[in-house]
């Protein structure tokens, strides 16, 4: 192996590139397409909790979460347009999905409702935690605001904790089946 070589497979490691891996750029591209998917994703989740238990006692914390994640989705929507990233073209199907996927889990009940967002915070706690782990200091303002919106998802899921999301109806099986269809939308909403 020439020396050339050998000093470009290192680099490859040292990044964490193999061949045809996506680009540093389609690599921040599928993040930033996929955070904005995601709390697009959330924002309809809790527009389908609150129409169903939007004058319950549990109304107000919805609202309140629901708010967050409308911060965040804008955000989100600004970091597109600077940089010119495309949206998932799977947005029509998450609008639908998170509003049923919301008004279903708030037709269990509020507690149901609660072990939704527990499950849906879980999954995107350790996506985030990936993605900041991912960028390097030349995206330091990036991973700020991705680290500062892992916070705030990680208060929604000690919320939902604090009322009642374990006390679910069968919460072991709907936390997984959450989880399930989380993660498969974000492996999908990074790619289309």
């Amino acid at each position: 192996m020439t020396a050339n070589k050998s000093k470009a497979s290192k680099t490859k490691r040292r990044l964490g590139r193999l061949p045809g891996d996506p680009s540093e750029a389609e690599t921040l591209a599928r993040m930033i397409r996929v955070d904005q998917a995601g709390e697009y994703g959330a924002k309809r989740i809790y527009e389908g909790q609150l129409a169903v238990l939007g004058n319950s006692k549990d109304g107000p914390v919805l609202r309140d979460m629901a708010a967050t994640e409308q911060v965040h989705l804008d955000t989100f929507n600004r970091i597109m347009t600077e940089r010119q990233v495309r949206p998932t073209v799977l947005q029509p199907l998450w609008h639908v999905a998170g509003f049923a996927l919301g008004a279903g889990t708030a037709l269990l009940g509020p507690r149901a409702a609660m072990a939704c967002t527990v499950a849906v915070e879980e999954v995107i706690e350790e996506h985030y935690a990936d993605q900041a782990a991912a960028l390097g200091d030349n995206e330091s303002e990036l991973r700020g605001t991705i680290e500062k919106f892992r916070d705030e998802e990680l208060e929604h899921k000690e919320t939902a904790l604090e009322h009642g999301a374990e006390q679910a109806p069968a919460y072991p099986a709907l936390s997984a089946a959450v989880k399930t269809g989380s993660r498969l939308a974000i492996w999908l909403s990074e790619r289309f």
